[in-house]
């Protein structure tokens, strides 16, 4: 414990959003730190997850695009298409370079924290439903719903906000990355096993 200097990440992340991108962020923070606490996932790890993980949300698509390619991060045709869908990625490499995060859990956290991924860890789970669930999300469905089960049951509020983001971007016509796809089809498989049993 107390390995990371939150503060002077809070400090140095700040000069790099915009205000509601921050207040977003300290949201995703604290709810995960809380998360963190119910689940038995370390506390400050959590935090510093969910404090960078928008770290490259506020660059642009043009800069993401060109800082993936500079850096050798890999670009799916969704990504290309829509470079947005690259924060994640972009943001785990500011995290280990600007910030200096080697735990791998933590990277591997804010990569997959927009689309999840098959067989998370908690950790993954946690950053992955913060962002979903913070304070400041006010127009998900479900999202009541959602921040009950994220405190009782991990997997189907994972599976909840997969089914609902996916149902969003169908209705939307939005960019849809694949891996959102495979990760809900592992959820969904595990809560029909359970329900089966």
């Amino acid at each position: 414990m107390g390995s990371y200097n939150i503060q002077k990440m809070q400090k140095k992340l700040k000069k790099y959003m915009d205000e509601a991108r921050y207040i977003h962020t300290l949201g995703v923070m604290y709810t995960a730190a809380s998360l963190a606490m119910c689940h038995g996932e370390e506390i400050e790890r959590a935090q510093v997850a969910g404090l960078l993980h928008d770290s490259a949300k506020c660059i642009s698509n043009q800069k993401k695009l060109k800082l993936c390619r500079q850096n050798g991060i890999p670009i799916s045709d969704a990504e290309q298409n829509a470079p947005y869908l690259l924060h994640a990625k972009l943001g785990a490499y500011i995290a280990r370079e600007k910030y200096h995060i080697k735990d791998p859990e933590i990277l591997s956290a804010i990569e997959c924290h927009t689309t999840g991924k098959p067989a998370m860890t908690l950790l993954e789970k946690i950053i992955f439903l913060s962002d979903y669930i913070e304070p400041q999300r006010s127009k998900a469905v479900n999202l009541a719903e959602i921040r009950r089960l994220a405190f009782q049951d991990l997997d189907r509020a994972v599976y909840t906000t997969m089914r609902d983001t996916l149902r969003y971007l169908e209705q939307e016509d939005a960019s849809l990355d694949n891996q959102t796809v495979v990760a809900y089809n592992y959820y969904e498989e595990i809560i029909r096993r359970r329900e089966e049993s």
